[in-house]
Protein backbone atom coordinates (compact mmCIF):
# COMPACT_ATOMS: atom_id res chain seq x y z
CA UNK A 1 0.00 0.00 0.00
CA UNK A 2 1.75 3.44 -0.89
CA UNK A 3 0.47 4.96 2.23
CA UNK A 4 2.50 2.73 4.21
CA UNK A 5 5.58 3.37 2.17
CA UNK A 6 4.71 7.22 2.85
CA UNK A 7 4.58 6.90 6.36
CA UNK A 8 7.87 4.69 6.69
CA UNK A 9 9.83 7.51 4.16
CA UNK A 10 8.51 10.42 6.73
CA UNK A 11 9.21 8.82 9.70
CA UNK A 12 12.85 8.60 8.95
CA UNK A 13 12.87 12.17 7.81
CA UNK A 14 11.36 12.67 11.32
CA UNK A 15 14.22 10.44 12.83
CA UNK A 16 16.62 12.40 11.29
CA UNK A 17 18.06 9.90 8.47
CA UNK A 18 17.15 12.00 5.43
CA UNK A 19 19.01 10.46 2.24
CA UNK A 20 20.39 12.62 0.01
CA UNK A 21 18.22 12.50 -3.02
CA UNK A 22 14.93 11.85 -3.27
CA UNK A 23 12.90 11.17 -6.76
CA UNK A 24 9.78 10.74 -6.48
CA UNK A 25 7.34 9.55 -9.42
CA UNK A 26 3.99 8.02 -10.77
CA UNK A 27 0.43 8.41 -11.49
CA UNK A 28 -0.38 9.50 -8.53
CA UNK A 29 0.52 13.13 -7.45
CA UNK A 30 -1.35 13.46 -3.74
CA UNK A 31 1.73 11.30 -2.69
CA UNK A 32 4.38 12.94 -4.46
CA UNK A 33 3.02 16.46 -3.22
CA UNK A 34 3.04 15.07 0.44
CA UNK A 35 6.25 14.28 1.01
CA UNK A 36 7.81 17.01 -0.99
CA UNK A 37 5.93 19.06 1.41
CA UNK A 38 6.60 17.46 4.26
CA UNK A 39 10.65 17.88 3.31
CA UNK A 40 10.02 21.27 2.81
CA UNK A 41 8.37 22.41 5.95
CA UNK A 42 10.64 20.25 8.08
CA UNK A 43 13.94 19.19 7.06
CA UNK A 44 15.65 23.06 7.89
CA UNK A 45 14.43 25.14 10.53
CA UNK A 46 12.91 28.14 10.13
CA UNK A 47 15.68 30.54 9.75
CA UNK A 48 17.59 28.48 7.89
CA UNK A 49 15.16 28.18 4.64
CA UNK A 50 15.90 31.68 3.57
CA UNK A 51 19.46 30.51 2.71
CA UNK A 52 19.58 26.86 2.61
CA UNK A 53 16.07 25.98 0.61
CA UNK A 54 15.43 26.24 -3.30
CA UNK A 55 13.00 25.18 -5.60
CA UNK A 56 13.39 24.85 -8.68
CA UNK A 57 11.11 23.70 -11.50
CA UNK A 58 11.80 21.70 -14.21
CA UNK A 59 10.65 23.41 -17.37
CA UNK A 60 12.54 26.41 -16.30
CA UNK A 61 16.39 24.72 -15.60
CA UNK A 62 18.21 22.23 -17.03
CA UNK A 63 19.92 19.01 -15.47
CA UNK A 64 22.90 20.64 -15.43
CA UNK A 65 21.70 23.35 -13.12
CA UNK A 66 20.22 20.95 -10.72
CA UNK A 67 23.72 19.45 -10.59
CA UNK A 68 25.14 22.71 -9.58
CA UNK A 69 22.66 23.57 -7.40
CA UNK A 70 22.46 20.48 -5.37
CA UNK A 71 26.81 20.50 -5.15
CA UNK A 72 26.53 24.05 -3.46
CA UNK A 73 27.76 23.73 0.54
CA UNK A 74 25.29 24.98 2.74
CA UNK A 75 25.67 28.44 4.90
CA UNK A 76 25.66 27.94 8.11
CA UNK A 77 23.70 24.97 8.44
CA UNK A 78 24.38 21.27 7.86
CA UNK A 79 22.09 20.99 4.93
CA UNK A 80 20.56 22.17 2.22
CA UNK A 81 17.23 21.00 0.40
CA UNK A 82 16.98 21.89 -3.52
CA UNK A 83 13.32 20.38 -4.67
CA UNK A 84 12.74 20.23 -8.23
CA UNK A 85 8.86 20.60 -8.74
CA UNK A 86 7.46 19.25 -12.38
CA UNK A 87 10.62 17.46 -12.82
CA UNK A 88 8.96 15.38 -15.31
CA UNK A 89 9.68 18.02 -17.70
CA UNK A 90 12.91 17.30 -17.66
CA UNK A 91 12.19 13.51 -18.83
CA UNK A 92 14.52 13.64 -22.20
CA UNK A 93 17.62 14.13 -20.46
CA UNK A 94 16.77 13.36 -17.05
CA UNK A 95 19.38 9.91 -17.13
CA UNK A 96 22.10 12.43 -17.12
CA UNK A 97 21.28 13.00 -13.56
CA UNK A 98 22.88 9.55 -13.41
CA UNK A 99 26.26 10.65 -12.69
CA UNK A 100 25.28 13.05 -9.38
CA UNK A 101 23.05 9.73 -7.93
CA UNK A 102 26.02 8.15 -8.14
CA UNK A 103 28.48 10.12 -5.82
CA UNK A 104 25.10 12.79 -4.38
CA UNK A 105 26.71 16.14 -1.77
CA UNK A 106 26.17 14.49 1.36
CA UNK A 107 24.75 17.74 2.99
CA UNK A 108 22.23 18.17 0.09
CA UNK A 109 18.33 16.82 0.45
CA UNK A 110 17.91 16.78 -3.63
CA UNK A 111 14.01 16.26 -4.31
CA UNK A 112 12.45 15.46 -7.36
CA UNK A 113 8.84 15.50 -8.20
CA UNK A 114 8.58 13.38 -11.46
CA UNK A 115 4.69 13.23 -11.53
CA UNK A 116 2.28 11.18 -14.42
CA UNK A 117 5.43 9.68 -15.35
CA UNK A 118 8.59 7.17 -14.60
CA UNK A 119 12.12 6.31 -15.11
CA UNK A 120 12.69 3.09 -16.39
CA UNK A 121 14.16 0.83 -13.54
CA UNK A 122 16.53 -0.73 -15.26
CA UNK A 123 18.97 2.09 -16.77
CA UNK A 124 21.38 3.41 -14.05
CA UNK A 125 20.04 6.79 -12.92
CA UNK A 126 17.21 4.11 -10.89
CA UNK A 127 19.69 1.75 -9.81
CA UNK A 128 21.84 4.19 -8.37
CA UNK A 129 19.15 6.62 -6.49
CA UNK A 130 17.84 2.95 -4.89
CA UNK A 131 21.96 2.35 -3.81
CA UNK A 132 22.14 6.05 -2.48
CA UNK A 133 18.32 7.76 -1.58
CA UNK A 134 14.65 7.07 -2.27
CA UNK A 135 12.89 5.48 -5.24
CA UNK A 136 9.52 6.33 -4.47
CA UNK A 137 6.63 5.13 -7.39
CA UNK A 138 3.34 6.80 -6.50
CA UNK A 139 0.72 4.43 -8.43
CA UNK A 140 -2.58 5.04 -8.96
CA UNK A 141 -5.84 3.93 -6.68
CA UNK A 142 -7.93 1.50 -8.15
CA UNK A 143 -11.43 3.02 -7.37
CA UNK A 144 -12.53 -0.45 -5.51
CA UNK A 145 -8.80 0.84 -3.16
CA UNK A 146 -9.93 4.33 -2.50
CA UNK A 147 -12.96 3.24 0.73
CA UNK A 148 -10.33 1.19 2.56
CA UNK A 149 -7.87 4.30 1.92
CA UNK A 150 -10.37 6.69 2.86
CA UNK A 151 -11.13 4.76 6.09
CA UNK A 152 -7.14 4.38 6.97
CA UNK A 153 -6.63 8.20 6.72
CA UNK A 154 -9.52 9.20 8.86
CA UNK A 155 -8.55 6.34 11.23
CA UNK A 156 -5.07 7.82 11.37
CA UNK A 157 -7.27 11.51 12.56
CA UNK A 158 -9.32 9.74 14.99
CA UNK A 159 -12.50 9.34 12.71
CA UNK A 160 -14.91 6.70 11.17
CA UNK A 161 -17.35 6.62 8.16
CA UNK A 162 -19.52 4.34 6.97
CA UNK A 163 -18.84 2.14 4.26
CA UNK A 164 -22.08 3.38 2.50
CA UNK A 165 -20.27 7.26 3.27
CA UNK A 166 -17.10 5.78 1.65
CA UNK A 167 -18.93 4.73 -1.97
CA UNK A 168 -20.39 7.70 -2.07
CA UNK A 169 -17.71 10.00 -2.07
CA UNK A 170 -15.74 7.13 -4.43
CA UNK A 171 -19.07 7.30 -6.81
CA UNK A 172 -18.58 11.18 -6.69
CA UNK A 173 -15.35 11.95 -6.86
CA UNK A 174 -13.75 9.03 -8.39
CA UNK A 175 -9.87 8.01 -7.74
CA UNK A 176 -8.52 11.36 -7.39
CA UNK A 177 -6.65 11.53 -3.43
CA UNK A 178 -6.19 14.97 -3.48
CA UNK A 179 -10.32 15.87 -4.32
CA UNK A 180 -11.00 13.21 -1.62
CA UNK A 181 -8.83 14.19 0.67
CA UNK A 182 -9.46 17.72 0.19
CA UNK A 183 -13.43 16.75 0.80
CA UNK A 184 -12.39 15.10 3.99
CA UNK A 185 -10.38 18.18 5.25
CA UNK A 186 -13.40 19.80 4.74
CA UNK A 187 -15.51 17.88 7.50
CA UNK A 188 -12.96 16.94 9.47
CA UNK A 189 -13.15 21.02 10.36
CA UNK A 190 -16.82 20.86 11.23
CA UNK A 191 -16.86 17.09 13.24
CA UNK A 192 -15.45 16.58 16.69
CA UNK A 193 -12.65 13.67 17.18
CA UNK A 194 -14.09 10.24 16.80
CA UNK A 195 -17.35 10.85 14.93
CA UNK A 196 -18.47 8.75 12.18
CA UNK A 197 -19.12 10.27 8.90
CA UNK A 198 -22.30 9.07 7.63
CA UNK A 199 -24.65 9.67 4.02
CA UNK A 200 -26.10 12.03 5.70
CA UNK A 201 -23.44 14.59 7.06
CA UNK A 202 -21.93 14.06 3.65
CA UNK A 203 -25.03 14.87 1.87
CA UNK A 204 -25.48 17.82 4.16
CA UNK A 205 -21.46 19.27 3.99
CA UNK A 206 -20.35 18.14 0.37
CA UNK A 207 -23.30 18.37 -1.73
CA UNK A 208 -23.51 14.69 -3.05
CA UNK A 209 -27.17 13.77 -2.95
CA UNK A 210 -27.52 10.60 -0.32
CA UNK A 211 -30.91 9.37 -1.83
CA UNK A 212 -30.33 10.09 -5.58
CA UNK A 213 -26.56 9.13 -6.67
CA UNK A 214 -25.28 6.24 -8.69
CA UNK A 215 -24.17 3.81 -5.55
CA UNK A 216 -28.20 4.44 -5.11
CA UNK A 217 -29.11 3.81 -8.57
CA UNK A 218 -27.45 0.41 -8.80
CA UNK A 219 -28.92 -0.66 -5.37
CA UNK A 220 -32.31 0.28 -6.60
CA UNK A 221 -31.51 -1.61 -9.86
CA UNK A 222 -30.11 -4.49 -8.44
CA UNK A 223 -33.03 -4.53 -6.16
CA UNK A 224 -35.02 -4.65 -9.20
CA UNK A 225 -36.80 -1.22 -7.53
CA UNK A 226 -38.21 -0.04 -10.65
CA UNK A 227 -39.81 3.32 -9.47
CA UNK A 228 -36.69 4.00 -7.02
CA UNK A 229 -34.36 3.49 -10.54
CA UNK A 230 -36.66 5.80 -12.45
CA UNK A 231 -36.74 8.27 -9.78
CA UNK A 232 -33.14 8.58 -9.49
CA UNK A 233 -32.12 8.58 -13.30
CA UNK A 234 -35.23 11.51 -13.41
CA UNK A 235 -33.22 13.43 -10.69
CA UNK A 236 -30.21 13.06 -12.79
CA UNK A 237 -31.86 14.27 -15.68
CA UNK A 238 -32.84 17.55 -14.05
CA UNK A 239 -28.64 17.91 -12.26
CA UNK A 240 -27.05 16.34 -15.40
CA UNK A 241 -23.79 18.27 -14.44
CA UNK A 242 -23.52 16.82 -11.45
CA UNK A 243 -24.55 13.22 -12.72
CA UNK A 244 -22.73 12.96 -15.70
CA UNK A 245 -23.64 9.59 -17.98
CA UNK A 246 -20.61 8.87 -18.75
CA UNK A 247 -20.05 8.25 -14.95
CA UNK A 248 -23.09 5.98 -14.64
CA UNK A 249 -22.20 3.86 -17.66
CA UNK A 250 -19.20 3.50 -16.23
CA UNK A 251 -20.51 2.29 -13.19
CA UNK A 252 -23.37 0.05 -13.97
CA UNK A 253 -21.25 -1.72 -16.63
CA UNK A 254 -18.91 -2.60 -14.20
CA UNK A 255 -21.79 -3.51 -11.39
CA UNK A 256 -23.24 -5.87 -13.82
CA UNK A 257 -19.45 -7.71 -15.02
CA UNK A 258 -18.91 -8.13 -10.95
CA UNK A 259 -22.67 -10.06 -11.17
CA UNK A 260 -21.70 -11.90 -14.22
CA UNK A 261 -18.48 -12.71 -12.08
CA UNK A 262 -19.81 -13.55 -9.38
CA UNK A 263 -22.36 -15.99 -10.85
CA UNK A 264 -19.35 -18.12 -12.46
CA UNK A 265 -17.49 -18.25 -8.85
CA UNK A 266 -17.42 -21.82 -7.91
CA UNK A 267 -16.59 -20.70 -4.13
CA UNK A 268 -18.78 -18.21 -3.30
CA UNK A 269 -17.26 -17.25 0.09
CA UNK A 270 -14.47 -15.93 -1.65
CA UNK A 271 -16.53 -13.21 -3.43
CA UNK A 272 -15.05 -10.30 -1.69
CA UNK A 273 -11.74 -11.00 -2.81
CA UNK A 274 -12.67 -12.20 -6.42
CA UNK A 275 -14.62 -9.38 -7.10
CA UNK A 276 -12.28 -6.91 -4.72
CA UNK A 277 -14.97 -5.26 -3.27
CA UNK A 278 -15.71 -4.52 0.58
CA UNK A 279 -17.12 -7.65 1.95
CA UNK A 280 -19.86 -5.05 3.08
CA UNK A 281 -20.78 -4.64 -0.40
CA UNK A 282 -20.97 -8.33 -1.54
CA UNK A 283 -24.82 -8.72 -0.47
CA UNK A 284 -25.75 -6.17 -3.53
CA UNK A 285 -23.97 -8.91 -5.85
CA UNK A 286 -25.57 -11.84 -4.13
CA UNK A 287 -28.86 -9.90 -4.48
CA UNK A 288 -28.54 -8.92 -8.06
CA UNK A 289 -27.76 -12.31 -8.68
CA UNK A 290 -30.80 -13.76 -7.90
CA UNK A 291 -32.55 -11.35 -9.08
CA UNK A 292 -31.14 -11.85 -12.61
CA UNK A 293 -29.80 -15.19 -14.31
CA UNK A 294 -26.18 -15.05 -16.40
CA UNK A 295 -27.94 -14.86 -19.22
CA UNK A 296 -29.68 -11.87 -18.53
CA UNK A 297 -26.76 -10.05 -17.02
CA UNK A 298 -24.53 -10.84 -20.79
CA UNK A 299 -27.62 -9.49 -22.16
CA UNK A 300 -27.53 -6.06 -20.18
CA UNK A 301 -24.12 -5.71 -20.31
CA UNK A 302 -24.58 -5.83 -24.29
CA UNK A 303 -27.30 -2.88 -23.60
CA UNK A 304 -25.03 -0.98 -21.66
CA UNK A 305 -22.39 -0.90 -24.30
CA UNK A 306 -25.00 -0.09 -26.75
CA UNK A 307 -26.29 3.01 -24.96
CA UNK A 308 -22.70 4.28 -24.21
CA UNK A 309 -21.86 4.27 -27.73
CA UNK A 310 -25.23 5.87 -28.28
CA UNK A 311 -23.95 8.79 -25.58
CA UNK A 312 -21.55 9.51 -27.71
CA UNK A 313 -23.79 10.09 -31.13
CA UNK A 314 -23.30 6.56 -32.47
CA UNK A 315 -26.44 5.09 -33.93
CA UNK A 316 -28.41 7.56 -32.16
CA UNK A 317 -29.54 11.39 -33.14
CA UNK A 318 -29.81 13.99 -30.59
CA UNK A 319 -31.13 11.83 -27.73
CA UNK A 320 -31.39 13.22 -24.49
CA UNK A 321 -29.42 12.19 -21.20
CA UNK A 322 -33.06 10.90 -19.75
CA UNK A 323 -34.43 9.50 -22.81
CA UNK A 324 -31.37 7.06 -23.02
CA UNK A 325 -31.14 6.09 -19.31
CA UNK A 326 -34.67 5.58 -20.10
CA UNK A 327 -34.32 3.41 -22.22
CA UNK A 328 -31.23 1.10 -20.85
CA UNK A 329 -33.33 0.56 -17.45
CA UNK A 330 -36.25 -1.24 -19.75
CA UNK A 331 -34.11 -2.88 -20.98
CA UNK A 332 -32.72 -4.03 -17.67
CA UNK A 333 -35.62 -4.38 -16.52
CA UNK A 334 -37.09 -6.08 -19.03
Amino acid sequence: MPLDKVKAIITDIKNGNTKPIYFLMGEEPYYIDGISKYIENNVLSEEDRGFNQMVLYGRDVSVDDIISQAKRYPMMAEKQVVIVKEAQDLSRSIENLAGYAENPQPTTVLVLCYKYKKIDKRKSLAKKIVEKGVLFESKKLYDNQVPDWIKRVLAGKGYTITPKGAQMLVEFLGNDLSKVNNELEKLQLILKPGQQITPQIIEENIGISKDFNNFELQNAIGNKDVKKAFAIIQYFSQNPKNNPMPMTVALLYSFFSKVLKYHALSNKGEAAKALGVNPYFVKDYQTAARNYPMRQVSAIIAAIREIDMKSKGVGAANLSQADLLKELLVKIFN
